[in-house]
């Protein structure tokens, strides 16, 4: 699968993963700063973006898409950063390809199966835009929040709204996010723990890293390092990126 990718900067590689309903910009804040001392390629997964979409949708398939990609650009050694779903592509790589990862960086992610479902309010919020003839932005918007309260999900979302010939369509393939979700929350422990450097980074208001996670952590990464960042949530790297950015830069340097 060739998917969309966007390279800025020089120097050694480092690739940034969004999560889910996410795309390459999401992570724009960090790549700003590290682009000036490293090549970033920021990556839209399969089902996102401007990537193509399937009905595959698996950790392994989007690892080995980002791999093909990284392959084709001739590139062997790399630095990863993932956020919530891309934290468990880049946990992925890390066991397909543990020679080639030299830092590993997770965001507010564990290496677990999470019970909870997260995400029905959006799910059926997108789905919901589905229905209508959407002929701008501010239609959809009032459409999302017949089931998203918050305003800054529904701004989120909104920016994977493009406009096409036929009015805006979602760029996220919806139906296929929607089935295979147990997959998307779910998580296959690796057969071989990845004993290169590793950073969990926590959003401290954010419950998606929980101390009962500590074990699988350090079962799959036993050299992981931790750090948390006050009074952030999930999105810790868009409300505090000097902050994120900081950390990632002295672990980058070990």
């Amino acid at each position: 699968m060739n998917l969309h990718f966007r390279a800025e900067g020089k120097g050694k590689t480092i690739v940034l993963i969004h999560g889910l309903f996410g795309s390459a910009d999401n992570l724009g804040l960090l790549a700003r700063e590290l682009k000036q001392h490293y090549q970033v390629i920021s990556i839209d997964l399969r089902n996102h973006g401007l990537s193509p979409h399937s009905d595959q949708f698996t950790y392994q398939d989007l690892a080995q898409d980002i791999i093909d990609t990284l392959d084709h650009l001739a590139i062997d050694q790399f630095d990863v950063v993932g956020h919530s779903m891309g934290g468990k592509v880049a946990m992925t790589l890390s066991a397909l390809i543990p020679h080639r990862v030299s830092h590993l960086i997770v965001i507010d992610m564990a290496p677990v199966v999470y019970h909870t479902h997260r995400h029905q309010n959006v799910f059926n919020g997108l789905r919901e835009v589905n229905l209508h003839p959407i002929t701008k932005r501010s239609e959809a918007e009032q459409y999302l929040a017949r089931y998203i309260e918050d305003a800054g999900v529904r701004q989120f979302l909104l920016k994977s709204l493009a406009k096409t010939e036929t009015g805006y369509q979602w760029r996220f393939n919806v139906e296929g996010l929607i089935a295979h979700y147990a997959t998307i929350m779910g998580w296959q422990p690796t057969s071989q723990p990845f004993t290169g450097k590793t950073l969990f980074i926590k959003g401290q208001l954010s419950d998606y890293i929980e101390p009962q996670y500590r074990d699988a952590i350090m079962a799959q990464f036993p050299n992981a390092k931790a750090h948390v960042v006050a009074n952030t949530g999930h999105w810790l790297h868009a409300e505090k990126p000097e902050t994120v950015n900081r950390i990632i830069n002295q672990f980058l340097a070990q």
